[in-house]
């Protein structure tokens, strides 16, 4: 099995993430609006604890975005080919680590519904549904990490 690290994104990591984020399988059909056109910026890497994990060739398998004012689960995506290779779960332990070291006791998830498992199965726990808005026509579930 080959080894992951987790890393602290840098602005030059823009590309990648924008292109991990536009090409993920989770974003076709009615869901597509919500990737067109999206941008990782790196402003936005720079101002936010952003990580990624990579493999030994520093190849993104995934990457995370945690709000710390908001304490939010921003953003989080495996790509496609890393699929089942436990990097989303570690991606969510480490953002947990992060979240605690902030002085946060909980972090908010406004999940992609089709990602509403893989939350759960992670640790989160449901507290609701976030009503359609703006480009998006569809319920979302909202769930929350307690960080203990």
């Amino acid at each position: 099995m080959s080894e992951f690290t987790v890393r602290r994104a840098v602005a030059d990591d823009s590309k990648r993430l924008t292109r991990l984020v536009r090409s993920s399988r989770a974003y076709r059909g009615d869901y597509a609006t919500m990737v067109e056109g999206y941008q990782v910026g790196g402003a936005y890497i720079e101002h936010h604890p952003v990580f990624v994990a990579v493999d030994a060739s520093d190849r993104v398998l995934g990457f995370y975005a945690l709000l710390v004012d908001d304490a939010e689960l921003d953003l989080a995506f495996v790509a496609d080919s890393a699929q089942g290779l436990g990097i989303g779960r570690l991606l969510m332990e480490h953002m947990a680590g992060q979240a605690r070291a902030a002085g946060l006791t909980s972090v908010r998830v406004v999940a992609h519904p089709p990602a509403e498992e893989f939350y759960l199965r992670t640790g989160a726990v449901r507290t609701g549904t976030v009503p359609p808005t703006g480009h998006v026509h569809w319920e979302r579930p909202e769930l929350r990490y307690d960080i203990a």
